[in-house]
């Protein structure tokens, strides 16, 4: 038992002595010769140490190694590819066939031996996400093997996405990844998605968001005004092109079904008439021209005039396009009215617009109950 324990746990010199032919001492102390560039020492210990343990993965590692120092890469090639085959979990081996495939421009297999690498090897991650990176920005041929990797939805695929939103220059990448890989098994999920649609447009990237809005068709651009029923499920929506409803003291902004029309669902605001948060908005991508929202509301109880207000604004230059008044009618029984509004979307400076339901706040509470349903934005002709 003393006997095994120095071997494999005592310093690699003292093992030696206690077992002169044992493989494991053996592979120990070429390992340790490696470490100090006894390049010649390091693969005559490995190659005893294979006499007597033909499958030990360090001992091949080390040989693999000892030739690659000694300028004899294509023997390192094929030790060290053996190496990896046989184990997913010799880190060494698979850095190293890294290293060399990206030298060679053999991204597909570069990629596969630094996956293994970021399944088991949290600490390696982000200099492995700065390969992908790298390659990806400056060399077309990396792109297709960093999508297979991606598209096998490997556990570091969000680390990865997250990573590249914290870099200047990670959104060349996303647009890649987002439209390279709705062509495949694993296409960008609805959260995944969402996160670089609120990214993009909380950094004011109109012209990216509208690039691969436009490339992927999710949501389309047509109709102009997503879930303007009401009915679709939220978790099949995504954010910013469909409803965020508000929430405030003072402000219930819900979808319920409508006491008038049951099983109908529609947009119910519960404004006290004094707070200044938006209810109800979504972003909306149109071309430049002449438009004309329809839909219907109607008032279960407000002031007059009504404190609130339908908008269509121009996000980058503020510019308001429409505004839309209801008509306040008082009284549970209020019956639906059809409303419409005109707008005219500029040439230049309003590429993103967002339709909001707006507060009218007054000096003293006042309680309003609106309901909003079947919004249609439209182009008129020219």
């Amino acid at each position: 038992m003393t006997k095994a324990l120095l071997v494999t746990r005592g310093p690699p010199e003292l093992a030696i002595r206690v077992a002169p032919t044992s493989p494991e001492a053996l592979q120990r102390l070429a390992e340790r010769a490696l470490t100090n560039d006894r390049i010649t020492e390091a693969a005559s210990l490995s190659e005893q140490a294979l006499s007597g343990a033909p499958f030990s993965i360090r001992a091949l590692r080390v040989r693999g190694l000892a030739a690659a120092r000694n300028g004899e890469t294509d023997k390192a090639e094929q030790i060290l590819t053996l190496a990896g085959n046989w184990s997913l979990r010799d880190d060494p081996a698979h850095a190293w066939l890294v290293e060399n495939r990206l030298r060679n421009g053999d991204y597909g297999s570069a990629f596969a031996h630094a996956d293994t690498l970021a399944r088991r090897r949290l600490e390696m991650q982000p200099g492995i996400f700065n390969l992908f990176t790298t390659a990806a920005l400056n060399d077309p041929r990396s792109v297709s093997p960093l999508l297979r990797q991606m598209a096998n939805d490997p556990p570091w695929r969000l680390a990865y996405l997250d990573y590249l939103y914290e870099r200047d220059d990670g959104d060349a990448v996303l647009l890649t990844l987002a439209t390279g890989l709705e062509r495949t098994k694993t296409p960008f999920t609805r959260n995944e998605l969402e996160k670089l649609y609120l990214s993009w447009t909380a950094d004011r990237r109109y012209l990216a968001l509208r690039t691969v809005r436009g490339m992927l068709r999710r949501p389309p651009f047509s109709p102009a005004v997503v879930n303007g029923d009401f009915s679709a499920d939220p978790q099949t929506q995504l954010l910013p092109f469909t409803w965020r409803l508000g929430a405030a003291p003072g402000l219930i902004a819900e979808v319920a079904e409508d006491d008038l029309r049951p099983r109908n669902a529609a947009l119910r605001i519960d404004y006290d008439g004094v707070g200044s948060d938006i209810f109800a908005d979504q972003v909306l991508m149109l071309s430049p021209g002449r438009y004309l929202l329809r839909g219907e509301g109607r008032m279960e109880s407000s002031p007059v005039p009504a404190r609130i207000t339908v908008e269509l604004t121009c996000v980058e230059s503020g510019l308001r396009l429409l505004t839309y008044r209801p008509e306040a009618a008082p009284g549970s029984s209020a019956a639906w009215r059809r409303f419409q509004a005109p707008a005219t979307v500029p040439t230049s400076g309003c590429s993103i617009q967002i339709l909001h339901f707006a507060p009218d706040p007054g000096d003293a509470p006042a309680s309003t109950i609106a309901w909003f349903d079947n919004l249609e934005l439209n182009p008129l002709a020219q």
